[in-house]
C-alpha cells in the first residue's frame, strides 16, 4: 500500500501544486524505479522506525518543498537544504536537541537512512514539468546523498596549529545485511551522530570532533566518495578515525588494511571482487598502515569491551597463488586478499583514508586509522527478525555503551597527539 501510494507523488506533486501533468514531448522521462534500497522501506520495520522517531514526515514534507520548484535552479536548492535539514535534524534528535518524535531512544541511526531512503526514492520518481535530465537527476540525488550525510558541513573553529582546540574527524556507516535482519542499527552511525560537533576535553585542551557517514555501497566508494569528503580536511585535522561495527563483543584498532574488495553484497545486494579501485593505480599499494596510536588505546580503560591491536592480514605471498592468513601482518612483496578489518567496506574506507593520508605527504604527522566496533546486539528473546520487535532495552544500553566508548578512544588518542 506505501509503495503505491510514493508510486503516484510524482503525479500528486501536479496536483498539489495546480500544475497540469507535461506534454510528452516537454522533456525527457528520466524517473526510475525504486533501488533495492529503496523498497525495503515499504517493510513493517522500517516504517515503525520513522513512525516512532518522528522521522515519517520527512518525505511528504520533502515532496511539498520539491513540488514548489519551478526550474531546475530552485530543485537544487530544495535539495540541497532539506538534504542538511535531515542531517541537522538527526544529529539534534540524537543529541538531546528538539523534541524526540516519538519513543524510540534517541540515539538511533535508523531513522536518519531510512528517511534518507524516502527522499531519495521521490527524487528518484520526480517529473516535473520544466523536465529533468538523467544527468540533472543524478546531481539531484548525489546531492541529497552528501547533504543528508554530513559530508559537507565537517567546519572547525580555527586552523590547524593554532593554539586552542584540536581538530578530531570520524566517518560511519550506514546499516547494512538489512536482508537478513531489516532491524538492524550500525553503532558507527550512531556514533557520528552522537558525536558530530562535540567537544571532548584531553591532556592539551578542548578537541572538537566532526562527524559524516558513508552508504554500504561500492560503487559508491569506486565513485570517489570517501575521497571527495575527507581531501579537504585531512591536512587541517589532528587525529582522523573510521568508524565501522566489526566483531562480536569487541573493540579492535586495526593495524593493516588491503587493497582488495572480497565481494559479500552491499546494500544493493550487489557484489564486487577485484582491486580496490583508486586513481593512479599504478602507484597502488597492496597495504596501508594505521597511524593510531594503538598501543596507548589498547592499554587504556575506555569501556566495557576489550580493545585489541589487531595485526592479522590475509595475504597472498610473493611468488604465490594461495591466499595465507598471517597474524602478524603482510610479507614483503606479497599481495592482498583481506586487511585486519576484512575485505568488505570497512577495509576499504579504511584503505582508502589511510591512502589518501600517505598520498598526501601526513604519515608522519597525522595519526589516523580504523577503528571496529563490537557488533550491536539485540536484547535475550529478541534475536529472531520475525519478532516484530525493533528496539528493547539491551539493544539500546549496547549502543550507548558502543558510543561511550568510542568517545573515550578518541579522548586516548587525542591525549597523545602532538
Amino acid at each position: 500500500m506505501t509503495y503505491i501510494r510514493v508510486q503516484l507523488g510524482a503525479l500528486g506533486l501536479a496536483l498539489l501544486t495546480g500544475l497540469a501533468a507535461p506534454p510528452a514531448h516537454a522533456a525527457e522521462d528520466t524517473a526510475a524505479a525504486p533501488t533495492v534500497e529503496e523498497r525495503r522501506l515499504d517493510n513493517a520495520a522500517p516504517q515503525e522506525i520513522l513512525a516512532r522517531s518522528g522521522f515519517a514526515t520527512v518525505a511528504p514534507e520533502f515532496v511539498r518543498a520539491l513540488g514548489k520548484a519551478r526550474s531546475y535552479a530552485q530543485a537544487e536548492r530544495v535539495v540541497e537544504r532539506q538534504g542538511a535539514r535531515l542531517w541537522q535534524r538527526a544529529v539534534d534528535r540524537a543529541q538531546g536537541r528538539g523534541p524526540a518524535g516519538g519513543d524510540l531512544s534517541r540515539d538511533d541511526d535508523r531513522p536518519l537512512y531510512w528517511a534518507r531512503l524516502g527522499m531519495t526514492r521521490e527524487v528518484r520518481q520526480w517529473e516535473p514539468q520544466f523536465g529533468l535530465t538523467e544527468a540533472q537527476r543524478t546531481r539531484l540525488l548525489s546531492s541529497l546523498e552528501r547533504t543528508s550525510r554530513g559530508q559537507d558541513t565537517i567546519r572547525y573553529p580555527h586552523s590547524k596549529g593554532v593554539k586552542g582546540v584540536k581538530r578530531i574527524l570520524v566517518t560511519g556507516f550506514d546499516p547494512f545485511t538489512l536482508d537478513r535482519d531489516i532491524r538492524i542499527s550500525n553503532p558507527s552511525g550512531a556514533t557520528a551522530l552522537a558525536l558530530d560537533g562535540t567537544v571532548i576535553e584531553t591532556a592539551d585542551g578542548p578537541a572538537r570532533i566532526e562527524t559524516a557517514v558513508f552508504p554500504v555501497r561500492w560503487q559508491d566508494f569506486a565513485d570517489g566518495t570517501v575521497e571527495r569528503t575527507l581531501r579537504p580536511h585531512l591536512p587541517r585535522v589532528d587525529l582522523f578515525t573510521t568508524v565501522s561495527q566489526g566483531r562480536v563483543g569487541r573493540f579492535d584498532v586495526e593495524r593493516t588494511n588491503g587493497a582488495w574488495r572480497g565481494g559479500f553484497g552491499d546494500n544493493e545486494n550487489l557484489s564486487r571482487t577485484e582491486t580496490i579501485p583508486v586513481t593512479d593505480p599504478a602507484s597502488q599499494p597492496q597495504w596501508t598502515s594505521t597511524t593510531l596510536p594503538y598501543k596507548d588505546i589498547v592499554a587504556a580503560s575506555t569501556g566495557r569491551f576489550p580493545v585489541y591491536d589487531n595485526t592479522s592480514v590475509t595475504e597472498i605471498p610473493a611468488g604465490g597463488t594461495t591466499p595465507v592468513v598471517r597474524p602478524e601482518g603482510p610479507t614483503p612483496g606479497s599481495t592482498a586478499r583481506a586487511g585486519g578489518g576484512g575485505d568488505y567496506l570497512s577495509n576499504e574506507i579504511a584503505y582508502r583514508a589511510t591512502l589518501l593520508r600517505d598520498r598526501l605527504g601526513l604519515t608522519a604527522s597525522l595519526p589516523g586509522g580504523h577503528v571496529h566496533t563490537p557488533v550491536l546486539q539485540f536484547g535475550t528473546g529478541n534475536t529472531d527478525p520475525a519478532s516484530g520487535t525493533v528496539t528493547d532495552p539491551q539493544f539500546i544500553q549496547n549502543r550507548l555503551d558502543i558510543i561511550a566508548q568510542v568517545r573515550s578512544i578518541l579522548k586516548v588518542a587525542a591525549d597523545v597527539t602532538d
